[in-house]
């Protein structure tokens, strides 16, 4: 098993990199999660899982462990296959999964392109023991922030704004100020829409 990689960045699309190691270039499958992550570094190091199939050898790439785990959580529900887990992957970030998983949250999980509702409810059922066992208990409280998002995102969307781009403007948002509330939240992300 290839568990990392640590070599030369030779070529990088959104969904796939290849990295150099010693003279042997390895083709890595990626989520956008892990492409805004590399930025140009040329040294790179990507924590890596490799799937064996009949007919192929995948190899998917992750900037940090926590995506990693959550990518191979993700797997080991029914239904879900890497390309789902990486397209997850690249629609929310790790936390935001971990989060939604803890929460009961199905229309977060559902905004991900091919996951339907019994495919969410599923996977939050299967996960939610595993995720609290994996992650700190005490970093997944349900926070009052977490409701002020939501609103904020209600609120945005019913001014016009596409889900995902709101989605994007508000966690940036709240990395820099988590304890905003709403109405300075939908404010901010207005000027920044």
């Amino acid at each position: 098993m290839i568990s990392q990689l640590n070599g030369r960045l030779i070529e990088k699309n959104p969904t796939d990199v290849v990295i150099d190691c010693n003279g042997v270039g390895y083709a890595v499958h990626i989520s956008l999660y892990t492409y805004e992550k590399i930025g140009q570094e040329e040294a790179l190091k990507l924590y890596t899982h490799l799937i064996v199939r009949e007919d192929s050898q995948t190899l998917y790439g992750f900037f940090d462990k926590a995506e990693r785990e959550v990518f191979r959580l993700l797997i080991s529900v029914s239904g879900i296959g890497a390309g789902t887990a990486r397209t997850m992957l690249s629609s929310l970030e790790p936390l935001q999964i971990r989060d939604a998983i803890v929460n009961d949250d199905v229309a977060t999980i559902k905004s991900v392109k091919g996951i339907g509702a019994k495919t969410a409810q599923r996977l939050i059922i299967d996960l939610r023991d595993k995720v609290l066992k994996l992650f700190d208990e005490e970093t997944i409280a349900p926070a009052a922030g977490n409701r002020n998002k939501e609103e904020a995102l209600s609120a945005l969307e019913v001014l016009g704004y596409p889900r995902k781009q709101a989605e994007k403007t508000v966690s940036n948002i709240l990395k820099k100020e988590p304890d905003l509330s709403v109405e300075n939240i939908i404010k901010t992300a207005l000027k920044n829409l």
